[in-house]
């Protein structure tokens, strides 16, 4: 069932994120050649707990069964779509693309977001796809108000990616926020007629987060059971922010 949260929630809500942004421009920041992913997480982990957070992801079972996320922040890399694991061994690299995404627990009510950041000089496409995704995000978060369909920011989504020629993950979509990390609406980065059934309301908080890829939409679980990659190595791109829907359109409660 899709939630609304009341205007209590809502602050409780607000505060977190601001925590959580806080935290993501603190980390975004150590993404530099040399640093372990392992190091990332320990920071990000750190800095929530100090500011009376608690990690979402940490030890998250999907479902509520298997084996947790063994960290609080995802870090992935290049070709990694989401879920990358962050290990002593993942050395980030000169002209990496990094996804850092962390959900924050904040008095009881989750929220979520993804920044990207360089190590040092990236390539061309890698700095049009952290350019093209955010915008797909931004030109999403456009179309969240009162009254408009789920569609609405799906096609917008799906339709500026495919004018820079790059393809939207199918496999994988944002999702309802709030009481816990997961909640229903699924949320399609591209149009579905689906979707048109989704109609926004006041007080619905939304974890919106395009991916796009600079290759073919496909992707597939790596070996380690948590992380994905695009099925043809080339490179993604992942923005995130939590948002609630408002009177007048909606507010971005991870802004960063």
């Amino acid at each position: 069932m899709i939630t609304i949260k009341s205007k209590k929630e809502i602050e409780i809500m607000r505060e977190g994120g601001r925590i959580l942004a806080e935290v993501l421009r603190h980390v975004s920041k150590k993404v530099q050649p040399g640093v372990s992913a392992k190091y990332l997480d320990k920071l990000a982990r750190e800095l929530v707990f100090s500011m009376g957070g608690r990690p979402s992801f940490l030890n998250y079972k999907p479902g509520g069964t298997g084996q947790g996320y063994p960290a609080a922040l995802c870090v992935s890399v290049n070709d990694e779509v989401v879920h990358g694991i962050p290990t002593e061994e993942k050395i980030i690299q000169a002209g990496d693309l990094v996804k850092l995404d962390l959900g924050v627990e904040y008095k009881k009510l989750h929220t979520d977001a993804t920044i990207m950041a360089g190590a040092g000089k990236i390539s061309p496409v890698a700095e049009k796809i952290m350019r093209v995704t955010k915008e797909c995000l931004e030109l999403g978060i456009k179309k969240i108000k009162p009254g408009a369909s789920l569609n609405d920011y799906g096609r917008a989504i799906e339709a500026h990616a495919l004018k820079n020629n790059f393809e939207v993950v199918r496999d994988l979509v944002g999702h309802g926020v709030g009481y816990s990390i997961h909640e229903p609406p699924q949320v399609f980065n591209y149009a579905d007629s689906r979707m048109d059934k989704v109609i926004l309301k006041e007080g619905m908080t939304l974890a919106l987060e395009p991916m796009i890829n600079e290759g073919d939409y496909e992707i597939f679980l790596a070996d380690d059971g948590w992380t994905y990659k695009t099925a043809d190595g080339k490179l993604n791109g992942h923005w995130e922010h939590t948002v609630v829907v408002t009177k007048d359109g909606c507010e971005v409660l991870t802004k960063i």
